[in-house]
Order: structure tokens, then sequence, then C-alpha cells
């Protein structure tokens, strides 16, 4: 009783933390404004509109655009986040009750942040539909959590949600889903873990705060070491899913390629050799 009591605790904790990390000033994405912004270099307005108003693999945007692309949201937000979290480790052991929880509310708000870079590149559709957040946002913000604490119940999880939304085709997450069957159990599951993690993570940010400047190095040093490889985890999940993958025409500048015709039996490769055929012929237009 006391470890289910104990499990139910951890499970409000994080699911308290997600919600009010989504409720900080700029963590939300706008979805249509950050994928025109990030793919502006990489296609022409009509295949952004198209990504924006559909999703980038209804554009035929390649997975290397798309993985670069990621990789700079990465970079940009991983930096973010260590420079903050340095700066918060300054005070020392008096200010510590002040600095730890909202070290971690903008560790985990940034970890939001970049969830729905990646979500959105690897055509997710928009996560925050209002103000509130609602079952099915935080169910699947919670399972891309468990992916980039790797769970691998979350990936399993994720796959199932992301297959639910091809075959419904919508644009929309699917409420069943998330709320019901076979998923909703792994959400719960996946919560309580992080909830027990983040607590423990709580106590290693106070012993790297409890001395001034050199706990402001520790803690930005611990934040980039682990927030960059947990993004990394959630790119490599998305990016490998059946939904990002192109099924358009990408633009590049007055040539089209159609990202949907196989070419030698490329229907047939694995995922590895899809991607190399498609830079290839991307290259070939670009040349």
């Amino acid at each position: 009783m006391d470890m289910d009591k104990s499990s139910e605790n951890a499970e409000s904790r994080f699911s308290a933390l997600l919600v009010g990390a989504a409720k900080l000033p700029g963590v939300r994405i706008d979805r249509e404004a950050y994928l025109r912004t990030a793919l502006r270099r990489h296609c022409s307005e009509e295949g952004i509109r198209r990504a924006t108003e559909e999703t980038p693999a209804a554009a035929g945007i390649p997975l290397d655009v798309l993985d670069r692309v990621a990789n700079e949201s990465i970079r940009y937000e991983t930096a973010k986040v260590s420079a903050l979290s340095a700066a918060a480790g300054v005070p020392g052991f008096i200010a510590m009750p002040a600095t730890v929880p909202a070290d971690l509310a903008q560790y985990v708000g940034h970890m939001l942040r970049v969830a729905q870079k990646l979500a959105y590149l690897y055509s997710w559709p928009d996560l925050f539909s209002g103000e509130d957040v609602d079952d099915e946002t935080k169910s699947v913000l919670t399972l891309f959590f468990g992916v980039m604490a790797g769970v691998q119940s979350a990936n399993v999880a994720v796959g199932k949600v992301a297959e639910a939304m091809s075959k419904q085709v919508i644009k929309k997450l699917p409420q069943k889903a998330l709320t019901k069957g076979v998923v909703y159990p792994v959400v719960k599951k996946v919560a309580g873990y992080l909830g027990a993690e983040m607590t423990k993570q709580t106590f290693a940010k106070s012993v790297s705060k409890a001395i001034p400047l050199v706990g402001a190095a520790v803690s930005g040093g611990l934040t980039f070491a682990t927030f960059r490889p947990m993004a990394k985890r959630l790119k490599t999940h998305l990016s490998g899913l059946e939904i990002a993958e192109p099924s358009g025409r990408f633009i590049v500048g007055e040539v089209v390629e159609d990202t949907a015709a196989p070419i030698a039996d490329e229907a047939k490769l694995p995922r590895q050799g899809r991607d190399w055929r498609i830079g290839r012929r991307r290259k070939e237009v670009e040349g």
C-alpha cells in the first residue's frame, strides 16, 4: 500500500510540475511560427505553406533536412537552459530553497520547448490548443519525456499513438489512444517514474549549489550533460516513426522533387537506405 501511495505521489508531483512549467512565459511554441522560421533557409514558400497547413511530411521535406533543423534547435535550447542553470547556481547555500524549485521548473520548461519543436518538425499536430493543458497533451508530453529519459515502454507507447494518428488521418492528438486502452497505463507508470527521478535530480542540484560559483559551474555542466542526450533520444525516436516519412513533393527553387517516388526498389530499403537516397537526390537537384 505504501509503495502504491508513493507511486501516486510521484505521479502527481510530475503532473503538477509539467502543468506548471507549461504555463511559464515563453514555454509554449507557436507551431506555424516555429516551422516558418526553422524551414525558411531550406524550403520554398510553397513548401513552408504545406508544412504549416499540413505537415512537413506532407510537404515532402526530406528527413536529412529535418534532422539538420532539429539539431539546430537542440543546440539552441541546450545552450539556453545550461546558461540559466549556471546562473541559478550562483547564490549558494542561503538561496537554495528558492533557486532549486525555479531551476527545476525552467529545466522542465526547456524540455517542453525542445519536445514541441521536435514534434512539429516530425509531423505531430499542435500540442496546445488552449490555455489549459488537456489530458491528451499531458499524456503525450509525459510519453515524450519518458522517451527522453530512456524508458522503453514510452518508446512503444509513442509509436502506438503515432500509428493511431496515421490511421485516422487527423490533425489532432487521438483522444482514445491517450486516455483509454493500453497506452494510458503506460502514461501513469512513466509519470510516476519521472516524478521519482526528478526528486533525485533536485537533491543532486541542491548539493551542487551549496558552494557559490563552483556550484554554478557544476549546475550548468550537469544540465548540459543531461539535457542534450535526452533531446537527441527524442529526436531519434520521432524521426524514425512512419508519420515523419516524406510523402509529398519537396520544392527547391523552381525544381520539384517527388520524394514519394521509389527508385531502384527504394521502398524496400531500410530507413537508413531511404535517407541516403533522399539526401542524394536533393544534392543532385541543388547541384
